[in-house]
Order: C-alpha cells, then structure tokens, then sequence
C-alpha cells in the first residue's frame, strides 16, 4: 500500500508524501495517542482555528463536527474554554517545526495516523511523550475529573491527544 498525497494550502504547494501505513494503525509501539485526530477537532482544540485551509487533504469525516473557526482563534472553541496554545512563531524560534510539517506537531499526528512515516518521527513522539509531566501536575494537584481545576493543562494535554476528561 503506498497512496501518494499532494497538498495545495495556504502553507504549502505542492507537497508531495506517501502514506505506507493504514490508517490508524501501525504506529511506533511507544506512541499511544489516546484521541484521534477526528476527536480533538470535535472536542475542539487550537481555537478552531488550526488547519481550517486543509481540509481537502484530510477525511472529510474528520470535519464533520469539528469545531471550527476560519476567521480567527477562539479559545471558547477549545473543549476547556482556554487558550492553551502559543504563537507559531514561538514554535519556530524554539526549533519545534519540521519543514515538511509547518503547522506542528498536530498536522505531524494528523499525517501519521493517515500512514505516513517520515525523518520526524522519532522526534514528533518523544515531544508527545514529554506532555506527560503535565498530566502527572494534574493527578497531583486535581482531584479526578476535576475539569475545572488547571483547564489550561488539560486543554494543552488534549492537544497533544491525551483526554484530559479522563484525569
């Protein structure tokens, strides 16, 4: 199985990748995202805002219920109501953007659950691994199923496809 992708948006032109894995399976044996992409968009992350351009690229199943803003970032969008996120430009200057992944980590996620293995890999799922130290802050100072206390550790951990509903 290999299926070619071309991406036409406004990040990218003509990019070209392959997707060499069914979707949603085969993924490193250390990566155990506990969302799909199609779940964070209908939870709602990122202010709505995140990807709203590249919608032909991705299943349309996963925009269905999405919740979605194309005009601006709205955190009452996001499932806690919070921002929870940084600038892109702030991931650049840390050195967190892939070339082949301008919009970060979540676009990564959202091409590999497709089936793409790419250079980035290893990378991208060590940084998911890292989100746990906040979930560990959340266990220790919440009580379980508490959403309201730390709602912006829970939303930045729903961005990395861990539920926080469950904590």
């Amino acid at each position: 199985m290999r299926k070619k992708v071309v991406v036409n948006d406004k990040m990218q032109k003509k990019y070209v990748y392959y997707l060499t894995e069914p979707v949603g399976k085969n993924f490193n044996p250390e990566f155990k995202p506990e969302l799909t992409p199609k779940q964070m968009l209908e939870l709602g992350v990122f202010g709505g805002k995140y990807m709203t351009d590249c919608q032909k690229e991705f299943p349309r199943d996963w925009y269905k219920r999405a919740k979605l803003n194309p005009k601006l970032h709205d955190p009452k969008m996001n499932y806690f109501g919070i921002n929870a996120s940084q600038p892109l430009a702030i991931w650049r200057q840390k050195g967190w953007i892939y070339r082949e992944d301008p919009r970060g980590w979540f676009q990564w996620y959202c091409r590999y659950y497709l089936g793409r293995r790419c250079p980035d890999d290893e990378r991208q799922i060590k940084r998911w691994k890292m989100i746990k130290r906040h979930i560990a802050q959340i266990r220790k100072n919440c009580g379980k199923k508490d959403l309201y206390c730390r709602r912006k550790q829970r939303q930045a951990v729903l961005h990395w496809a861990y539920d926080s509903r469950n904590i």
